[in-house]
Parts: C-alpha cells; sequence; structure tokens
C-alpha cells in the first residue's frame, strides 16, 4: 500500500532560515516598489534624424518627410502621420524603406502654409516598440490644433501585464531546464519524487501560460494600448506575421516537445528497471533535452537585444549560451533547495555534482555576461550615466553576492563529502538513512524471539521512496489463510480462532477487511515514524543545515537578478542611446535659459525715444513664447503703435522668420509658439513705429539653443 509521507512543515524555517525569509521578502519587496515607480521601458531604437529636421522651417512643400533611426524597425502604413495645423492628415499613408535604417511617407500636394507635426509609431528590431513627434513649419510655423496622445507606448496596464508575463516566462524557462537538468544530470533517483516533479511541470505550465499571455498582449503594446484588443483575432494575425510573432509560435511549438520530455522523464524513465536501459534512456533524454533547451533559448535571442546592433551573429548564440547557463544554475538551485527541505533521502554525492555544474555555470556566465556587456553598453561613460548601465552594475554587484553565498555553499558541501568519507557519527546515521532509502525498503531492527515471525505489512511512500514493513494487530495475515486465536498462535490448518467458534477459512474471510484496515493504519505510523527519524538525523547534522541555509539565501538572491535582468530587457541599451544623442546633438533641444536682450531706441521724432526689452523663453530650439516690453525714459509703459521682430541664422543662411506679437496691454506684447530650428548665433532685428511716419529697425546677435 502507497502512503504520503508527513512533509516538513514551517518549523523546518526556524532560526537563520527565518531571517533569510525575511530579508528576502524586503529585498523582493524594494525591487517591487523600484519595478513599479520605473518609467514605462526606453525604446531599444531612437529617432536620430529626419528630414525636414525637427523645428525647421522651409520654403515649400517637400515631396516626403522621412525618418532615420538607430537600427532597423517594423513599420506598417500608417505607422508616420503627418499632420497640417488644422490637424487633418497631409500624408498618403503609405510608406516605404529608403535604407540605411530611414524610411519615408509621401506627402499630399498643394498643402498650405504653416506648422506640421509628424507623429510615428514603429517596433523596433529587439521587439520594443517606440513612438514620438516633432513639428517643422511651411513657410512660417503658426499655431496647430493637434494633440497628441499623454500614454507612452507600451505603457498603462497593458504594459504592466506583457512585463509581469516576460517575468514569469524567464523564470518557467529557469525553473523547468534547471530543474530536469538537476534530475538528469545529479539526482537520477530525484525524477521519482514527488516535490522535484511538481517543481519542473510547474516550470512548464508558467512558461506555457506566460507565452500564451504575451503573444496575445503583443497587439494592444505594440499599438493602442487598450487591453480589448488582446483578443482581436485580426491583430493577432498581423502579430503572427512580424518576427517576435513567429518566435513566439515556436516557442509554443517547442513547449510542446518539452511536454513529452517531461512525461518520459517522469513516467518511463522513473520506473525503468532495467540499469542498461535506463542509461540509454537517460542519455536520449539529455540529447532531446539540450535540443529543446537551445530551441527555447534561441526564441529569445533571435527577437530581442542580440538580434539588433553590432556583431548580431556572434551575440545570438552567445545569448543562448547565457541562458542555458542561467537555466543550469539557478534552475538547479531551485530544484536542490526544495529536495534539501522536501526530500530527505538526498545524497551528499547529487549535492557534489551539483556544485560542479553550478561552478562550470558561473563561468559560462561570466565569459557571456562580460561579452554581452561590453556589446551593449560601449563606453565606461554609458555604465555609470545610463539608465541601462546603472542596471547593469546593480546586477553586476547582485550576481558577486550570489556567488560569494555560492561558494559558502561549495564549503559545506565539501564538508559533508570529507565526513561521509571519515564517517562521523552523523554523517554516519544519514549514510544509513541513505542507503535504506536507496533499496526502498527501511526495516526495524532485528530482536531475538522465540516466537514464529509475524506476517507484516508494507507502507511506501511516493514522496520520498521510504518503505516500512509493521506486524499485524493479531498475527494473522491480512486476508491469508490460516486461523488465528486470540493469543496470537498460528495454527495451520484448522484452529480455532476468535474463540473456536469457527475455522480458520472461515474465520479468515470474517476478519480481512478489519484486517487490512488496521494493517494500512500502523503501516501508515510505521512509515511515518521512518520518515521523522530520517529527518531528525538530517536536522541533526550541522553542514546539512549550513547547505540549507545558504542554499535559501542563494535562491532570495536569484529571484531578484532574474527580475533585474528582466528589467534590462526592457531597457534601451547604454550603446544605443549615446548613439541617438551624438547623432541628434545638433536637433537636440537643450535647455539654455531664457533670452533676454533690451533695445534702446530713438526714432527721431516727437516722444521717439525710449527702451524695448525682449524676453524669449525656453531660449532653445523648438517651440518658445516671446514677450516685448516698451519703456519711456522715465520707465513708464510705453503703448507703440506698432512692433515687428524677426530671426535671422546668417550662418546656415536660414530666414529672416517674422514674428507679429499681440498687444497684451500697455506696453507688453506677446507672441506664442515661436519656432526656433536650430540652436546657433541668431540676428535678432526689432521694428519700432512711434507715429505714422517716425520709426526704427535695431539688430542685435544673441545665442539661442
Amino acid at each position: 500500500m502507497r502512503t504520503t509521507a508527513p512533509r516538513p512543515g514551517p518549523a523546518a524555517l526556524t532560526g537563520y532560515g527565518r531571517l533569510l525569509l525575511v530579508a528576502v521578502a524586503l529585498i523582493g519587496a524594494v525591487l517591487g516598489s523600484v519595478l513599479a515607480a520605473a518609467a514605462p521601458a526606453g525604446a531599444h531604437a531612437a529617432l536620430t534624424g529626419s528630414d525636414p529636421k525637427q523645428g525647421a522651417v522651409v520654403d515649400k512643400a517637400p515631396e516626403q518627410v522621412s525618418l532615420t533611426f538607430s537600427e532597423k524597425v517594423a513599420m506598417s502604413d500608417g505607422s508616420v502621420r503627418v499632420l497640417d495645423p488644422a490637424g487633418k492628415r497631409a500624408d498618403t499613408g503609405k510608406t516605404s524603406d529608403l535604407g540605411s535604417h530611414s524610411y519615408g511617407v509621401k506627402l499630399k500636394p498643394g498643402l498650405p502654409d504653416g506648422t506640421f507635426t509628424v507623429a510615428y509609431q514603429v517596433v523596433s528590431a529587439d521587439s520594443h516598440p517606440i513612438a514620438g513627434a516633432f513639428t517643422f513649419s511651411i513657410g512660417a510655423p503658426s499655431a496647430t490644433k493637434v494633440s497628441l496622445p499623454d500614454q507612452d507606448v507600451g505603457g498603462g496596464l497593458v504594459g504592466t501585464l506583457y512585463d509581469i508575463a516576460r517575468y514569469v516566462a524567464y523564470a518557467g524557462f529557469t525553473v523547468v531546464v534547471g530543474g530536469a537538468a538537476f534530475v538528469l544530470g545529479c539526482w537520477q533517483r530525484g525524477a521519482g519524487v514527488r516535490p522535484l516533479q511538481r517543481l519542473v511541470v510547474g516550470g512548464w505550465l508558467a512558461l506555457t501560460g506566460a507565452t500564451l499571455v504575451t503573444l496575445l498582449l503583443r497587439a494592444p503594446y505594440t499599438g493602442s494600448g487598450k487591453l480589448g484588443d488582446a483578443f482581436d483575432l485580426a491583430k493577432l494575425g498581423d502579430v503572427l506575421q512580424t518576427k517576435t510573432g513567429a518566435a513566439l509560435v515556436s516557442r509554443l511549438l517547442l513547449l510542446a516537445a518539452a511536454a513529452l520530455f517531461v512525461a518520459v522523464l517522469f513516467g518511463a524513465y522513473e520506473r525503468r528497471e532495467d540499469a542498461k536501459e535506463k542509461r540509454d534512456l537517460a542519455f536520449g533524454l539529455a540529447i532531446g533535452g539540450s535540443v529543446v533547451a537551445i530551441g527555447i533559448a534561441a526564441t529569445w535571442a533571435l527577437a530581442e537585444h542580440a538580434s539588433t546592433g553590432i556583431q548580431a551573429g556572434i551575440a545570438m548564440p552567445v545569448d543562448v549560451l547565457h541562458l542555458l547557463a542561467v537555466a543550469a544554475w539557478l534552475g538547479g538551485l531551485a530544484a536542490l533547495l526544495l529536495c534539501l527541505y522536501r526530500a530527505p533521502d538526498i545524497e551528499a554525492a547529487a549535492v557534489r555534482r551539483f556544485s560542479r555544474v553550478a561552478f562550470v555555470s558561473v563561468v559560462a556566465l561570466a565569459a557571456t555576461g562580460l561579452y554581452q556587456s561590453w556589446r551593449q553598453v560601449g563606453s565606461w561613460t554609458a555604465l555609470v550615466e545610463t539608465g541601462y548601465g546603472q542596471l547593469l552594475l546593480v546586477k553586476i554587484g547582485l550576481v558577486a553576492v550570489l556567488v560569494g553565498v555560492a561558494s559558502v555553499s561549495r564549503r559545506w558541501t565539501g564538508r559533508i563529502a570529507g565526513e561521509a568519507g571519515g564517517m562521523a557519527p552523523e554523517a554516519a546515521a544519514a549514510t544509513v538513512v541513505e542507503q535504506r532509502a536507496g533499496t526502498g525498503t527501511v526495516t526495524a531492527p532485528a530482536k531475538t524471539s522465540t516466537k514464529k515471525k509475524k506476517p507484516v505489512a508494507v507502507a511506501h511512500s511516493s514522496k520520498t521512496g521510504v518503505s516500512a514493513t509493521v506486524d499485524t494487530a493479531d498475527g494473522k495475515t491480512p486476508g491469508g489463510k490460516g486461523g488465528g486465536s486470540k493469543g496470537g498462535s498460528d495454527k495451520a490448518d484448522a484452529g480455532k480462532g476468535n474463540g473456536g467458534k469457527a475455522s480458520g477459512a472461515k474465520s479468515s474471510d470474517s476478519k480481512a477487511p478489519g484486517q487490512d484496515k488496521r494493517a494500512a493504519q500502523l503501516a501508515r505510523q510505521q512509515a511515518a515514524m521512518d520518515t521523522a527519524r530520517q529527518k531528525r538525523v538530517r536536522d541533526a547534522d550541522p553542514h546539512r543545515s549550513g547547505l540549507r541555509r545558504s542554499v535559501f539565501a542563494e535562491a532570495g538572491v536569484a529571484v531578484v537578478v532574474l527580475a533585474v535582468t528582466t528589467l534590462l530587457t526592457s531597457t534601451e541599451p547604454g550603446r544605443t542611446e549615446e548613439e541617438a544623442k551624438n547623432a541628434s546633438a545638433t536637433s537636440a533641444q537643450q535647455p539654455a535659459g531664457p533670452v533676454k536682450v533690451t533695445f534702446p531706441f530713438d526714432t527721431g521724432g516727437k516722444d521717439g525715444k525710449g527702451a524695448v526689452r525682449m524676453e524669449l523663453t525656453p531660449g532653445r530650439t523648438g517651440s518658445n513664447d516671446l514677450h516685448v516690453y516698451a519703456t519711456r525714459p522715465n520707465g513708464s509703459a510705453f503703448d507703440l503703435p506698432e512692433v515687428k521682430v524677426s530671426f535671422t541664422l546668417k550662418a546656415k543662411d536660414v530666414g529672416p522668420l517674422p514674428v507679429a506679437p499681440d498687444r497684451i496691454a500697455t506696453g507688453h506684447w506677446s507672441a506664442s509658439g515661436v519656432q526656433v530650428p536650430m540652436a546657433g548665433k541668431w540676428q535678432v532685428k526689432l521694428t519700432v513705429r512711434t507715429s505714422d511716419i517716425d520709426q526704427v529697425t535695431l539688430d542685435k546677435n544673441v545665442q539661442i539653443g
């Protein structure tokens, strides 16, 4: 009869273990608040140029508007919209690839003068959506009625759900791959341990579910941001045509193969008894599982960071190796932690084997991580000044802590291995328990007795592999053919049982159900006692207790490392960010502070003297507010009949750009939306009229932007 051995309860996490649990919870809470407060993920492609340029004023309408990005982007018809001052579409809606990461959209003929708005929403080559807008003017700047949505693309509720699904997918991959590798490579008897089976199956379910959610959320994540669009079949069909959609579908197909692998691992492989057949099956599972794991890891490498930028051909296999190393280390760590707390019969040899696997994984992580850091960051400046670089420093620090804790675990493992050879008392007791669990039967100590051996019942724990044998209550074999008396003496043929009123066969038949129930109850009690004894022996070993605590700490830090890694994949790489800044330096809007200049004037007529103070706020490229104040020599407001202003950038042959401010109050004129297309030394001309015939034009050169 199979029974379930009791699991160690919360009391297993006492002392230092509880302290570690609290520490991990605090770290998770702090990280959660950081992630919640973080801005929406930065794009991994950036607009580096346009024609016309941002804020430019052109004499006549161009035939098309072109945009240049830092990397290749996915663009469809309608991804770029050009809106006239009234907010109406000024483009034909058809976009074209101009090469060199440039894309264009044709404009309609006969466009009016004024300020036009260019709005774009595209998907970068590493699957992240980007959006933005800029303006240019035909003839002269003007007011515009264009209103753009405030919500950033990829943000809101859909963005949050999408990021959660990404994290769950990474965690599921780590657990299913690392857990299966732990069973095949470190502890093959673990294939029959129920908690370990549930861990691996749970990882597969998490990865599969998160992949399905990601696929459904892909359309609203890169488009409207509305959760309802997740169930739009037409938009889902569009997603399947993209590189990211193809990668997600491929992952689902590979997960179907992974399901078969898991079923064989915990089914046919666990039940196989012939040693040679089991070795052959293990070899086949290792080869097939490796191919499936590599394929699943490649679905990330082919659709995200590694697929874009420099040396993509090298970066993608390096990224696959990096993901597999993470899974082997952290996933195996989760399996080991579970076994240390839930599977009391795990051998020291299995821990030693995992220690070697973890060491190789850390070496692989260090090598691949160093290459990825150089490729994504590019410079020491980007490492400390960009969001990606700062997150990378946090991850490096966490990994250093993780390696430090892992070194403690290796020392505990070495001590366990040393005492297993020297047969210290605790280790000897543990070894006996392991040997008994390995044979599948734990027997009670032998006793000297003149009585005949009593029949026994056997109970087996499917969770721990422990079996127990117990005597029956009344000396009769449950369901057997012999009679039995109350005194417990056996009679092979026809003795009187239970008062001698019935034959042995009749007594056996009438008492068999009760005997079975009692025997099963005793067997369960014996199995529970054996499991409890093994737990006491295990917990009495200070080295095993120390190993459990250090592995628990490793697992806690690993959870945080995985969260930071997920956040890194949603952050614009430092190299891309710096390249975008350098490419758009001439057109970037750099705050320079308000521009203030005073023009004393004298028109030569009666009451023709005074001063005009001009202020341009914020005094940078793009849109500005202009204020003009006129005063008499005594400081009182001067209500001039007319004031005109113009701007000319002679170095670039731009202008003059006329501005006619409106009278706001006595001696005060204002104009909003004054466009300064580029930074430079601008000539500001001011025309002042004090009467019908008296006026003067003054000019000064000022730095704007």
